[in-house]
């Protein structure tokens, strides 16, 4: 009787889990639907408020939204730029922080420290604009007065870089903590037992054991880059054609491009930034794609 009970309840929750999945699914399955459906339009011949050309829309090297000009190249460009730059930059890091607190610092003083970085991972994108804005800004006009170079108030490429890298550190710290903190003791005791130093076990042992929760860490910060608009929209600039190669220059991404001027409702103003939308899900599953494989490789230890 009793088995009989907790195979139903087994039942139950397995089909609890699975109806959950399903729903989660299906709405991303809806969202990304909508998106397309609605992006797809200004391409149509018998779009009602004149068709854009797709070739110009996709390889374009200016937006310029007074004058109808929808080239959304260049941006998909500075886009994969300040996200992989701020990942370059955020990335080494975040795993020494997290190392250090996941094997390294004081039991107190590593739940200090931890408790910080998920007060970081709390905070609004808002709020970090407002930083940016004001504290990133002026230290990167300094530096390009030092070079002799004039920013437009400090909203530049560099900026935007900046501002990622500081806004993805603590979901790449978080994940980095828990997949050291996973590593078997065993295997760090076994290195220590034949001979290696501590500090040789923490980055030849530990960090390759966990190299696979670290690099999903990676991809989950790429994500939160890739998605960022309103902070990126307070410091970029929105630079009119490109792409932007000057570190001080004002640059332009695809979340500020669908983010600023989004106050109609109706019109291909309107429906092109479900287009912009729609080419940022694919850059994002494609480079998602490209870490995945990249994570499967170096995730094996043999």
């Amino acid at each position: 009787m009793k088995r009989k009970k907790k195979i139903i309840a087994d039942k139950l929750f397995r089909t609890l889990f699975l109806s959950a999945t399903l729903l989660s699914a299906s709405v991303i399955v809806l969202i990304i639907l909508f998106i397309v459906m609605k992006g797809i339009q200004p391409f149509l011949p018998q779009y009602e408020h004149g068709q854009v050309s797709l070739f110009s829309f996709l390889f374009g090297t200016t937006w310029r939204q007074d004058q109808h000009i929808y080239g959304v190249g260049y941006i998909v460009i500075n886009t994969l730029l300040t996200a992989f730059g701020a990942l370059l930059l955020s990335f080494p890091l975040s795993v020494l922080t997290a190392l250090f607190i996941a094997k390294i610092a004081p039991p107190k003083l590593a739940g200090f420290m931890r408790s910080v970085v998920e007060l970081l991972a709390g905070i609004p994108s808002v709020v970090y604009g407002v930083f940016a804005s004001s504290v990133i800004t002026s230290m990167v006009m300094q530096i390009a007065q030092s070079f002799g170079v004039v920013t437009a108030g400090g909203n530049s490429f560099l900026t935007v870089i900046l501002l990622l890298a500081i806004m993805i550190f603590p979901t790449m710290t978080s994940l980095s903590i828990t997949a050291i903190q996973a590593v078997d003791k065993d295997v760090e005791l076994g290195s220590l037992a034949l001979g290696a130093t501590k500090t040789q076990t923490h980055f030849k042992v530990v960090l390759s054991s966990a190299k696979s929760g670290i690099f999903a860490g990676a991809i989950l910060g790429l994500g939160r880059a890739f998605g960022e608009a309103s902070a990126v929209a307070m410091v970029a600039g929105n630079k009119t054609f490109g792409p932007t190669w000057n570190l001080f220059d004002i640059t332009r991404t695809l979340t500020s491009t669908m983010l600023t001027g989004l106050k109609e409702t109706t019109g291909v103003d309107y429906d092109i930034r479900f287009s912009v939308g729609m080419v940022l899900i694919i850059v994002i599953f494609l480079s998602n794609g490209i870490l995945h494989m990249v994570k499967r490789r170096i995730g094996k230890i043999k």
